[in-house]
């Protein structure tokens, strides 16, 4: 069903329609993420049947359910746009390579979170355009926290009723790195490409999503993942920390690609709050 949705709004983006990036299409998309956190906030309520995908890891019916959710309503309202899902992400290069905008969503960034009930997990809708990330929503139901961020429009971080728009960090090595990654057990793997002794702390975060969002507000310096991840889990950042003067890059220090590639999946990555210092003297992949 999903599959069809998609085909159906990608045959429309042969026109040259564009959405425009303005506060009402901001405001259009944060209704639907909340909307989606309201039925996260259900299934989290009572126990999920849960599944494991090809690639071993687990979906639920609430990512399920959110993903057909999400992509509904994006196409009722924005019915030239394509949506890819990391729950319906099967459609080929060569079909999905001619579009020129498209949303893509990730229904329940940190299964395994929503599992495991720590609450660390989250909504994301991001609007991708000519290979670049411009628009990005990622809500956090449990935690009633919303980062969002719009091209040439600023990061926000909205938690419960108060809003606070994100200033450019700016960084100094009088302390410690402080690290964002997922699970202690990949503190040693982060050890490894790094100075010998470099004074560092570890914060531990489910999702990632909102690990980037910590790198944005500036409460982590970077996030660092030596592991898969989909093209889903990083677009988001990209514009949170692209209107915060932060930047994510490869081990090749090259920035992440989006629709560009027959895969979807990203390589190793960081994440960093503040883009003008030299992270090459930091991160030693080779």
């Amino acid at each position: 069903m999903l599959y069809l949705l998609c085909r159906g709004c990608c045959q429309k983006q042969e026109n040259n329609f564009m959405l425009t990036l303005n506060e009402h299409l901001l405001n259009q998309v944060l209704l639907i993420a909340y909307q989606a956190g309201k039925h996260l906030q259900q299934f989290y309520q009572k126990q999920v049947h849960v599944e494991l995908k090809e690639d071993n890891t687990p979906v639920t019916e609430a990512d399920l359910f959110v993903s057909q959710f999400l992509t509904e309503k994006l196409t009722a309202l924005f019915p030239n746009v394509p949506v890819l899902s990391e729950e319906n992400c099967h459609i080929s290069f060569e079909e999905r390579k001619n579009w020129k905008e498209y949303w893509l969503i990730d229904p329940l960034d940190g299964t395994q979170q929503f599992i495991n009930r720590t609450d660390q997990f989250s909504v994301l809708i991001t609007l991708v355009r000519k290979n670049k990330p411009v628009l990005s929503i990622i809500h956090a139901p449990i935690l009633s926290t919303t980062y969002y961020a719009m091209r040439d429009f600023g990061t926000f971080k909205k938690q419960v009723d108060q809003v606070k728009k994100l200033t450019k960090n700016t960084l100094n090595f009088d302390r410690p790195l402080r690290i964002a990654v997922g699970a202690t057990t990949s503190q040693e793997k982060v050890r490894s490409i790094l100075p010998k002794d470099f004074p560092c702390e570890f914060v531990v975060v489910g999702s990632s999503s909102l690990k980037s969002g910590l790198v944005a507000e500036g409460a982590v310096d970077c996030y660092v993942r030596l592991g898969q991840t989909g093209e889903w889990d990083t677009a988001g950042a990209e514009v949170l920390l692209g209107e915060t003067h932060g930047a994510i890059f490869d081990s090749h220090f090259e920035p992440l690609t989006y629709n560009q590639r027959e895969t979807l999946i990203n390589p190793h990555f960081v994440m960093v709050g503040d883009q003008s210092l030299d992270w090459r003297s930091i991160f030693q992949f080779n």
